[in-house]
């Protein structure tokens, strides 16, 4: 016999209580009894993803419960009653709203319910689809990328602040500046006034002679300033200065793409495949989309400000300063750490997704979108990869046009060696977690393992076919030889050599 499973009565109890109080959806529904086609009245309350019933609607102890988790609801016809007369028994049926709860899994029977109102029904069936943990996680978790995204956008919104300020403190002392030298004119002007009225009984022919003299001194001011201005335009700082902007407007294009590719990914694959995940027959499961996609849609976020700061910055153009947004994106890029380490695992992962015929089906489907181009989800995962380099690289370009005296030289190159640094900390790790992973590829393939092969300072050096032998002999005890039509050649204090008369070919 069977011992009945034990649960937390008191705390059922107290959940009942808050069901009655505070329950998403609470009346009177008739529920279908067990042994026969017979129908019972009691009062329904959901709360959260556990449905109780009780007795009656002042009843303080409930009847029973369900665990409404992994559940489906689907309306049902109405059943037909034997005997059933045209009359108004017959209409009364025929108005009462059926449905039924699966409860996804086999040995328990489904719940029968009805009610008389079908908009009453309707109500229920749709608390019963939304009351699952597994919506509400992921709810939570749309609404926590939005609140990121918010509080970096007020940030932003802050430094902004902040700067404009200073501008206008900046404009109000000009404009102090421009009063005293306004007050200082007048006063010139006030002695200039006998001057002038003795300037009008001078002779015509010397009024002529001053105007001809005024003129010629305007055009030769005039020829001197157009030639300042053409031998500017011809040195080597102003064609400088043109390169310079030539390259932030190029960054700015390319940020946009780069925004624009990363949106695709998070809007025609991510969230697509996480609604597939969540449906009835997943053709994929919620672990690998996080581990094929990871942070991508944080990633998109993240430039996104980034790229309206620099649209921003192209507004404000002849006067183009970029190191301020700089300092905000470098703490946030540590985030391409864990995307970079996890890519070629995030690409395994796909490739055995992909064996599976209806995610396959399906992910032909989304990268048949016009807005993808032909290109596929590979694609679009790989290109987080090059953007710290290109970032680099247009920080080299910017810095060779960039004056030493510039504003913002210093902080341009601690830029640029800090992305260094975060690309040298990425390749590193990579480079290590492929080596583990070949490493532990390799002693799967050995039937008996291979201890030797789990010591992570072991380093994959070459793999290939052997030349005369297909044998590999390891100075370790082994209970059999190993046979293959590989060889693998691994650092360390002599692991591996070849058999035999064969070892002059390593």
């Amino acid at each position: 016999m069977q011992k009945s499973v034990r649960y937390n009565e008191g705390h059922a109890l107290y959940l009942a209580f808050l069901a009655r109080k505070e329950g998403t959806k609470r009346g009177f529904l008739s529920k279908k009894a067990a042994e026969a086609s017979r129908w019972h009245e009691k009062w329904f309350a959901l709360y959260q993803n556990v449905l109780f019933y009780f007795e009656g609607e002042q009843s303080g102890r409930p009847a029973g419960m369900y665990l409404l988790e992994g559940c489906s609801c689907e309306r049902t016809p109405a059943p037909p009653r034997a005997g059933a007369g045209p009359g108004g028994a017959r209409d009364t049926l025929d108005k009462q709203y059926y449905f039924t709860v699966l409860f996804g899994h086999e040995g328990q029977k489904p719940l029968e319910l009805r009610c008389e109102e079908e908009q009453d029904g309707k109500e229920w069936m749709e608390a019963i689809h939304q009351a699952s943990y597994a919506d509400i996680l992921i709810e939570r978790e749309v609404l926590m990328q939005k609140y990121i995204h918010l509080v970096q956008i007020v940030e932003t919104e802050k430094i902004a602040a902040n700067q404009l300020r200073h501008q206008l403190e900046d404009q109000d002392t000009e404009i102090e500046r421009l009063k005293s030298e306004i007050i200082a004119l007048n006063k010139t002007k006030e002695r200039m006034r006998p001057y002038q009225s003795n300037q009008e009984d001078e002779d015509p022919d010397i009024k002529k002679i001053k105007k001809v003299q005024s003129f010629m001194r305007g055009w030769l001011c005039r020829r001197k300033w157009k030639t300042i201005v053409q031998d500017y335009i011809c040195s080597p700082h102003a064609e400088s200065m043109r390169k310079r902007n030539q390259i932030v407007f190029t960054m700015v294009e390319a940020e946009s793409e780069y925004v624009h590719q990363l949106y695709i990914l998070v809007n025609g694959f991510l969230r697509p495949l996480r609604m597939a995940a969540s449906s009835k027959k997943p053709p994929i499961s919620h672990d690998d989309v996080s581990s094929i996609f990871l942070n991508s849609e944080t990633i998109m976020f993240l430039h996104e400000i980034f790229h309206q700061g620099l649209k921003a910055r192209i507004a404000n153009w002849p006067t183009l300063i970029l190191a301020d947004l700089f300092d905000i994106l470098l703490p946030m890029l540590n985030i391409y750490q864990e995307f970079v380490r996890n890519h070629q695992y995030s690409l395994q992962v796909l490739a055995n997704c992909k064996q599976n015929r209806d995610f396959d089906k399906l992910l032909k489907q989304y990268e048949a979108n016009p807005a993808c181009e032909g290109r596929m989800l590979e694609t679009f995962l790989t290109y987080p990869m090059f953007q710290i380099p290109r970032y680099i690289i247009t920080l080299h370009e910017l810095l060779a046009h960039t004056p030493h005296e510039h504003v913002e030289r210093k902080s341009l190159e601690f830029a640029k060696s800090k992305l260094e640094e975060l690309s040298r900390v990425m390749h590193d790790e990579v480079s290590d977690t492929e080596n583990i992973r070949k490493n532990l590829a390799i002693e799967r393939m050995i039937v008996e393992g291979c201890d030797i092969l789990l010591d992570t300072s072991q380093t994959f050096i070459r793999q290939g076919a052997m030349k005369h032998s297909n044998t590999i002999i390891v100075k370790h005890q082994w209970d059999s030889k190993l046979h293959s039509d590989w060889t693998l050649l691994l650092s360390g204090p002599d692991i591996l050599y070849s058999s035999k008369e064969d070892r002059s070919v390593w």
